[in-house]
């Protein structure tokens, strides 16, 4: 729609003209507001903007003409817009899109009838209105704005961006429940947009379809429970042939509730119940004779089993293709020992445990390195056919306390693959800068005395993010101090629809 006279208007425009008019004519206010009693939210009077490009939350940016800064919510690169600015700051403004003169071509109608700017609308997507391509070109702009503006590193490469299912791709969430009495009603789904309060969810499209098409059971489900009122959320976790439903309960269940639980489950085959009265620890199956939950590498025969509160990845089918271009990167060869750093439940551990001589694997949670330890064991008979799982130790280490020392201590390894939480890996990497330090300048560390003979850096590193801002920040210490260059860079579009941005680089010891 490139005519510039024709005007798209978004559903709120018109509630955003009465509160103008009321406050243009106060003495009518009341009957051009329903809610006159209630403070009204300043909205400053709509401009016309263009809009030049996206931000990593996907507003769209518009300058005004003295340069200020305008982050406009709903709004596609290219479009020239009417909103209505809601935040004033001296640097920039926050506003809201209620009109577009000229469409963007990459604009496309959302997939699901939740999404949008209107009151109510859920908030676990930000950018259905966006067409696929462009939602991974924006992510990939973001990974490297981020490295070069906040690492001052160039990737020789850009990788091809690694894509998957745009629908019912999310194996993980956390729905919240509310029992609503003005409504009569129990709400099952994500927070609404910019709120506490739970959507009106009756469907959801990022989730598998099975477990989309239980919402509306699951409020029907909470709404006959004697405890409707004391479920605060209930955690979706699907394995290849499970799904785990972890009921979050703040009072005990009455034996009513856990018959309808029970009932719940044997009419939807493959779903298990899981009931958490406090913490994580706290979790527990509801009944013990069913099937394990759990996913699969096929590529390495491995077999993941796990608990409903064991970090997994969102997305399955992105995580074999990771996993898969993660270890071709890392070109792991059959004499050679590798470190798995933020090792989890072995995710990436077992699958280098077919390609290495020896694997290492340094998870901070003793929970999740017990467990990785059991799925070590558990899948040498399965691969035994395939070729035996190399030697393999997993180590509990609180790996935002390292130091060169305890670099040493683990030994050489000439590969390593790095996969940290959002956080990042800075005190790993500032220990390998140290010691890169000492060798370049022949400066003693005061932990000299404790690094072994013979050790050096990795001679390649395969770095997994989930932040693109600490990337930058580790890759800053990798490349402008420790004698590392990045040759390769890439997206992982683990979220579709959504800003959240992962990725990956490859860094070569030079």
């Amino acid at each position: 729609m490139s005519d510039e006279t024709s005007i798209l208007k978004v559903p709120h425009a018109s509630q955003a003209s009465q509160a103008s008019q009321a406050r243009q004519h106060p003495e009518s206010a009341a009957a051009a507001l329903p809610n006159a009693a209630v403070p009204e939210v300043r909205i400053f009077a709509p401009d016309l903007l263009e809009v030049e490009s996206l931000d990593i939350e996907a507003q769209g940016i518009a300058h005004r003409p003295d340069g200020k800064v305008v982050f406009i919510e709903g709004a596609l690169p290219f479009e020239l817009v009417v909103a209505n600015v809601n935040r004033k700051k001296p640097t920039f403004e926050k506003a809201t899109v209620t009109a577009i003169h000229r469409e963007s071509s990459q604009r496309v109608r959302p997939g699901c009838p939740h999404f949008g700017l209107h009151a109510g609308a859920c908030g676990g997507c930000k950018m259905q209105h966006l067409h696929a391509s462009a939602q991974v070109a924006v992510k990939q702009r973001v990974l490297e704005d981020n490295l070069w503006h906040l690492g001052k590193v160039k990737a020789e490469t850009m990788l091809r961006p690694i894509e998957g299912p745009a629908w019912n791709y999310r194996y993980r969430a956390r729905f919240s429940v509310r029992y609503v009495r003005k409504k009569g009603k129990t709400l099952v789904g994500f927070h609404e947009r910019k709120s506490a309060y739970v959507a009106d969810m009756t469907e959801c499209h990022v989730v598998p379809k099975h477990v989309s098409d239980m919402l509306v059971p699951l409020r029907n489900l909470i709404d006959g429970m004697d405890s409707k009122e004391t479920v605060p959320q209930i955690e979706l976790a699907c394995g290849d042939d499970v799904t785990a439903l972890v009921l979050r309960h703040m009072e005990a269940l009455s034996e009513g509730d856990i018959a309808a639980l029970r009932a719940f489950a044997a009419a939807n085959p493959g779903v298990q119940w899981w009931l958490q009265p406090k913490g994580l620890d706290t979790i527990k199956l509801l009944d013990d004779d069913v099937p394990q939950l759990a996913y699969g590498l096929p590529e390495f025969g491995v077999n993941m089993p796990f608990k409903p509160a064991d970090f997994t990845q969102v997305n399955p089918h992105i995580n074999q293709v990771l996993v898969s271009r993660s270890l071709r990167l890392l070109d792991v060869q059959p004499d050679e020992r590798v470190i798995d750093w933020f090792c989890g439940l072995g995710n990436f551990t077992l699958p280098l445990a077919t390609k290495a001589r020896e694997v290492l694997g340094i998870e901070g949670s003793e929970v999740l390195v017990a467990r990785s330890r059991d799925n070590y064991l558990a899948n040498l008979p399965a691969n035994a056919s395939r070729g035996a799982l190399a030697p393999t130790t997993f180590v509990a280490r609180n790996l935002f306390e390292m130091t060169p020392a305890l670099l040493t201590q683990d030994g050489f390894a000439g590969k390593w693959l790095v996969d940290p939480p959002r956080e990042g890996a800075f005190e790993l990497f500032k220990s390998l800068a140290a010691l890169h330090q000492q060798a370049t300048t022949g400066e003693q560390l005061e932990d000299f005395a404790a690094q072994k003979a013979g050790w050096t850096p990795p001679q390649r590193i395969v770095y997994v993010s989930c932040n693109p801002a600490t990337l930058a920040r580790d890759a800053d210490l990798l490349v402008n101090h420790s004698g590392y260059r990045c040759t390769a860079a890439g997206v992982i579009n683990m979220f579709p629809h959504t800003a959240h941005v992962e990725s990956m680089a490859v860094f070569e010891r030079i």
